[in-house]
């Protein structure tokens, strides 16, 4: 049941195979067994029960109000959640309950969609590894269910399990763990696609403009998007097509540019154009991740795809071009964090100033400080032009590169997602925020710079059984075309599901695992 696709399970609940209430008791279920991954910061077990009797309810009538009704969801924890707690997993949200839904929450609800609880992230989504919230961080969940090497929850003192990746660590967690079938995380420079791919599901970051912002507390204006997770492009197409849309509360929103279809089955492959951008060969790039980006570019060009390297020379700059405008973004915007209208107020009451002072010591961590801290140094008189306007001038750059390369043909192109599998948590603490940022975030956010649609599909298991996914980045507002690539590819590759507890789904634990096991041992 938990294996299945929402497709699937949509199919069931209207056919009376499976009630809506009977599938939200296993999610429950799973989100207790996995308790050990932290991926969950709260859980709507009540909320979710009522949602889920209404659309058994609605169910019943013949009223289902679309293919998400009665399908069980999560979110990062920086979306809006009318009386429900948010707190972008930092001290300074704790016990704020907003007023009101994000917009894309809002049209899940009213698809039907039964809300299971709000999932762990790096504080105020500053981070590549879902490491450094309040709440601790999260657990990649093949650490405990791989081939190769298998952890006992409880037993992993030695820090041995393997991060997440972030910011949405949470969210890939839950979908990979099957305890909700969509999750939405949010994405500014792979947030999305970073944890999806180190997680083994599929994690598409929409062209800019094409969801609302709406209710999504803000990290970078200018290179935010709601992202979707889920286990099949498939799935992920479904969301898309139920979120998309212009919001009169988000003026960056755009109109649809086409009307919600269903992916092709047929995709005839040989009209389509890859490029492969020979400057993603970044430094620390793994064997495994070169070995799995060469497989898939020669899949597409067996089967009757045109590929071709392709140029991308301000790709050098991007990173440290994002640095500067995320940090002079996030100074702008964690100014609201005050102690005077919500969150967290220190006692000290000597003067205003001493109170703003410790409520924001108290309230962020080391990580939001520094970036505070940085965003407002480049943001002095001074220092304006030298570091702010020349990063949107290199950003301008970098977005001229994708649309002279899209312009000369390329309907995609084709780059890893993130340098390797995913790290261990020992390993990974060993660097600081910024650096691992930096290095996590190389292939991902020239796509937030640029404002295109980008997805990461599971490829295959690395040499250590962990999930490696690579990256298709489409032109703005060619999401539907990005889609039915990635739907083509994913199809091609066959990647094992993970591994359930036999009472949970004794019909569906291991079809696809025993293939990867059978493949890799002849290997």
């Amino acid at each position: 049941m938990l294996g299945l696709s929402i497709k699937e399970v949509s199919a069931a609940l209207r056919e009376g195979k499976l009630s809506a209430t009977e599938l939200c008791r296993k999610c429950l279920q799973r989100i207790r067994k996995t308790r050990h991954l932290n991926a969950y910061i709260t859980v709507t077990e009540e909320l979710a029960m009522k949602q889920a009797q209404e659309a058994d309810n609605r169910l019943l009538r013949g009223e289902a109000l679309g293919p998400l009704d009665g399908i069980p969801f999560s979110m990062k924890d920086n979306f809006c959640t009318e009386r429900v707690e948010t707190t972008c997993a930092s001290r300074m949200l704790r016990g704020y309950f907003p007023p009101f839904n994000a917009t894309v929450v809002q049209k899940l609800l009213d698809q039907g969609a039964v809300l299971m609880g709000k999932t762990n992230m790096d504080e105020f989504a500053m981070g590549s590894g879902s490491t450094d919230g309040a709440f601790g961080p999260v657990r990649n969940p093949w650490s405990y269910s791989s081939p190769y090497r298998t952890l006992s929850p409880g037993t992993d003192l030695d820090f041995d399990w393997s991060i997440t990746g972030g910011s949405s660590g949470g969210s890939a967690a839950a979908v990979a763990s099957l305890s909700s079938f969509l999750a939405l995380g949010s994405d500014t420079g792979g947030s999305t696609r970073n944890p999806g791919s180190l997680c083994g599901v599929v994690a598409l970051k929409p062209s800019y403009g094409l969801l609302s912002r709406h209710g999504l507390i803000p990290l970078v204006n200018s290179m935010d998007v709601p992202g979707i997770m889920s286990r099949s492009v498939y799935d992920t197409a479904i969301a898309l097509d139920v979120l998309q849309g212009r919001d009169v509360n988000d003026s960056t929103t755009v109109h649809v540019p086409d009307s919600p279809a269903p992916l092709p089955q047929e995709f005839d492959i040989r009209d389509l154009c890859v490029g492969v951008p020979k400057e993603y060969h970044a430094p620390g790039l793994s064997a495994d991740t070169l070995a799995q980006w060469t497989r898939v570019a020669s899949l597409f060009e067996r089967a009757g795809a045109r590929v071709h390297e392709v140029s991308l020379p301000h790709t050098q700059y991007s990173i440290v071009c994002y640095h500067v405008l995320c940090c002079c973004e996030v100074a702008s915007n964690m100014a609201r964090f005050d102690g005077l209208q919500y969150g967290h107020r220190s006692a000290v009451e000597s003067s205003t100033e001493a109170m703003y002072a410790t409520t924001r010591h108290e309230g962020f961590n080391d990580v939001v400080r520094r970036r505070v801290l940085s965003g407002n140094y480049f943001l002095l008189k001074q220092n304006y032009e030298r570091y702010f306007v020349k990063a949107q001038q290199i950003r301008r750059l970098i977005t001229e590169d994708f649309r002279r390369v899209f312009s000369s043909g390329v309907d995609v192109l084709l780059t890893p997602t993130t340098l390797s599998d995913a790290a261990t948590y020992s390993d990974f603490i060993e660097e600081d925020n910024r650096t691992r940022s930096a290095q996590d975030d190389v292939f991902t956010q020239p796509a937030n710079l640029a404002g295109l649609p980008a997805i990461t599909v599971p490829t295959s298991l690395s040499a250590r059984g962990l999930p490696i996914g690579l990256q298709l980045i489409g032109q703005h507002l060619q999401d539907r075309k990005l889609l039915a690539a990635a739907h083509w590819m994913e199809q091609q590759l066959d990647f094992p599901r993970i591994r359930l507890d036999e009472e949970d789904d004794p019909q569906e634990t291991k079809s696809g695992w025993n293939r990867e096991r059978e493949r890799t041992s002849v290997a």
